[in-house]
């Protein structure tokens, strides 16, 4: 992070992307030392001095309202989950850091119960930090068959979502547009990391990634923001082959930051016979064990 701070750098980002053309303003053909707009013409666009923006760009102002973060949003043309973003990194600076560390994150007893009742389609539940807390036969099966399946039970051993993704060669090539899957899990951990600037273990994981990855540390650096809520992807599982399936991240209400994942296929499609294949091949090759989870 520079010395701007999270806000400053997510500013300086948006306003590089955008051109004068871009927001309806005249480019005269001179010769520009920014990739993008200038400070004065965001400020004007925002309806606020260029001091004061300048001075918020900086990290040199910490009481911007609400008022004044929304028309800087207009300005850049962010879009709900960028202006929520926004508003998170401007309130970090007037958040009290929490006196303990976070605690490990579980999954409820409904959260179980509900993960146990779906048989048919691959479901798992992520933490906050992308931490997988449980699965199901077919959760494992689909994401993770190359993993202890109780390793979501030992807090020290859980699978981490992004860590798999980019530094797992088995999770990279389930992707066929890894690119995409990458970019999406990118931007949902840095919309997470916005919310919980003083979460020590996502810091942590965040740097990791950023010093062993350079894809990650290429995506990180352009500040995407999105909820990574809902895709398709195309699959390429080593057992069952090809198969499409449509991601959806659901949020649990009793469990805050958790989220319930399930990877659902079209009823009657090729993918669809190939999960149950999937489950087959599971079931069959489990072995009983005190406290399973996946059915």
């Amino acid at each position: 992070m520079s010395e701007r701070g999270r806000l400053g750098d997510f500013l300086y980002a948006r306003r590089s992307r955008l051109r004068p053309a871009d927001v309806g303003l005249r480019d005269y053909g001179d010769r520009r030392r920014v990739s993008g707009l200038r400070r004065e013409e965001l400020a004007l666009l925002a309806g606020v001095s260029a001091s004061y923006y300048t001075r918020l760009e900086q990290g040199q102002s910490v009481g911007a309202s609400p008022e004044v973060l929304d028309a800087v949003a207009r300005a850049l043309g962010l879009d709900a989950a960028e202006r929520g973003h926004l508003h998170d990194l401007a309130g970090a600076g007037r958040r009290r850091a929490p006196a303990h560390p976070p605690r490990p994150e579980q999954p409820g007893p409904t959260t179980l119960h509900l993960l146990s009742t779906l048989e048919s389609v691959p479901a798992l539940v992520s933490g906050r930090r992308a931490d997988v807390l449980a699965w199901n036969r077919l959760g494992h099966a689909l994401f993770a068959a190359h993993l202890s399946p109780d390793s979501p039970e030992r807090a020290a051993e859980r699978p981490n979502l992004a860590r798999m993704l980019f530094l797992d060669p088995h999770t990279r090539a389930l992707y066929a547009d890894w690119e995409a899957k990458a970019k999406a899990v990118v931007e949902n951990l840095r919309m997470v990391a916005g919310r919980h600037p003083d979460d020590t273990p996502l810091t942590s994981l965040i740097g990791e990634l950023t010093v062993k990855s350079p894809e990650f540390a290429a995506m990180w650096a352009d500040h995407g923001v999105h909820p990574c809520d809902f895709a398709s992807y195309e699959m390429r599982h080593p057992l069952v082959g090809t198969l499409t399936v449509t991601q959806q991240s659901l949020s649990l209400p009793q469990a805050v930051d958790q989220q319930l994942v399930l990877a659902v296929t079209e009823p009657g499609s090729p993918s669809r016979e190939a999960v149950t294949l999937l489950g087959q091949a599971a079931a069959a090759d489990e072995r009983p064990r005190t406290g399973n989870l996946r059915p």
